[in-house]
């Protein structure tokens, strides 16, 4: 049902892949829009139990996108920088795809409480849990099940760069 990468020797492991989901901070969801145009979101999320998760309201573009069709793609980019000597990027990045589900409140709490943590380590339980029950009646969390995931990675560039640079 996938393709296979085209470049299998840039191909990531999925421990790699992993990796980058955990240590980003910011991915972009692509959607079925809206007359089935393609939607695609940066949004901050959070990847626990081999699924991503991220909040959002209660309605919108992308509640309202999932609803009428639950496949997604979902992509982080771990690495990003120009080498301006080689006309090229050095870049590290992984895409998943899956079924975007829309959680129930009774079963979102330890992963947005997680998700506070991932982008407000310094903050107390208490503060945390503040505000989590100050906004959760507008909260919204929506669980990517992976159905499959690539990663890829500027091997060969890595390679001339390195070679030219020597």
């Amino acid at each position: 049902m996938f393709r296979p990468m085209r470049r299998k020797n840039q191909e990531l492991s999925k421990k790699e892949c992993e990796e980058i989901l955990v240590n980003g901070k910011t991915g972009t969801l692509a959607v079925f829009g809206d007359e089935n145009y393609p939607y695609a979101v940066p949004l901050n999320y959070i990847y626990l139990n081999d699924k991503i998760y991220f909040h959002c309201a209660k309605e919108g573009h992308k509640i309202d996108s999932i609803k009428k069709n639950s496949k997604v793609s979902f992509c982080v980019i771990g690495k990003d920088e120009v080498v301006p000597k080689v006309f090229g990027t050095d870049f590290r990045s992984v895409i998943a795809f899956g079924q975007a589900r829309i959680m129930n409140e009774e079963e979102f709490m330890p992963v947005i409480q997680s998700f506070a943590r991932k982008y407000c380590p310094k903050e107390t339980n208490d503060s945390i849990q503040n505000e989590i029950n100050r906004d959760f009646k507008r909260l919204c969390m929506v669980e990517i099940l992976i159905e499959h995931m690539t990663g890829k990675q500027a091997i060969d560039f890595v390679r001339k760069a390195n070679e030219k640079a020597d």
